[in-house]
């Protein structure tokens, strides 16, 4: 199963792929951006970078008739400079982050993503390095207080006080161990009539931020990038919430002394991709160019 990739068409235009170039996808997935990119290479060389190696696995294996121009890290994008070197790579021609998580990710039930079945609460993009913290860990041992913050933080919830107060409750008398046991719980802290299940989403959503420690990542990714891209390279950043969005929009604006911006406004799917694919409806695209 390959995800289905998001603004395909726009990600190559902003790219602006060169035969002979290097670029990198820091968010490689299961390499539904990637074998479009690898498909206009010809000399050049394509990096891909995944936290998950279960997704990696499976984008080796899809894009081996390409294994000549692509070399695969299981790695966090933050640590791009590191990968680089071990390639004896000092600049890069473009870079793309899709910030989104897959539908592999979410139609995984054992990886805990997803409110809509069962499943442990785990929320890990992968098990290597610093990211051992599960969001079970997160529910059974952080304050109510710390849980309000993360979930109005994270994700924008104002019901962030009462469903941390449900989750403290909850736990006084038995540990939080499933998904579907966390949702119970948030169902029940919100008042009678208002609970939605965009409610539930927020929540799931935030706790995956807190355990991947994603907002940092991101800022810290997109500086990393900034630092290897040669002049006229390019950056091209995928997201698919409002924090997310900010942190690209602010970073492009704070850096461009160095960063002229390519869309001065996020670039959206049109309603035939929308239709074709529901979970692109919140896709925003940013662009800049290295000067």
């Amino acid at each position: 199963m390959i995800h289905t990739p998001v603004l395909v068409k726009e990600v190559i235009k902003y790219l602006r792929i060169r035969p002979e170039g290097v670029y990198v996808d820091a968010t490689v997935g299961t390499g539904g951006h990637a074998k479009f990119i690898l498909e206009k290479l010809k000399t050049g060389l394509f990096v891909g970078i995944d936290r998950d190696k279960y997704q990696l696995d499976i984008t080796r294996n899809y894009l081996k008739a390409y294994k000549k121009k692509a070399r695969f890290f299981q790695s966090n994008y933050t640590s791009l400079k590191e990968l680089l070197k071990k390639l004896q790579i000092k600049f890069i021609d473009g870079i793309l982050f899709d910030f989104g998580i897959s539908s592999i990710q979410l139609e995984t039930p054992s990886r805990g993503f997803s409110f809509q079945s069962d499943g442990p609460l785990d929320m890990r993009m992968g098990t290597t390095g610093k990211n051992t913290i599960t969001a079970g860990d997160i529910i059974n041992t952080y304050s109510r207080e710390n849980l309000a913050e993360i979930f109005y933080k994270y994700g924008e919830e104002k019901y962030s006080r009462r469903i941390a107060s449900g989750i403290v409750d909850y736990r006084s008398s038995k540990k939080i161990e499933s998904t579907e046991e966390l949702n119970r719980i948030i169902i029940s802290a919100i008042p009678n009539n208002f609970y939605s299940v965009n409610i539930s989403a927020r929540i799931f959503q935030s706790l995956r931020i807190a355990v991947n420690d994603e907002l940092d990542n991101i800022s810290a990714g997109l500086n990393k990038a900034v630092g290897v891209l040669s002049k006229g390279g390019r950056i091209v950043a995928i997201s698919f919430h409002s924090l997310e969005d900010r942190i690209v929009k602010n970073f492009f604006r704070n850096k461009k002394p160095e960063l002229k911006i390519l869309t001065a406004k996020p670039i959206v799917p049109a309603e035939e991709e929308i239709e074709k694919n529901p979970r692109s409806r919140s896709a925003k695209l940013r662009s800049a160019e290295r000067l």
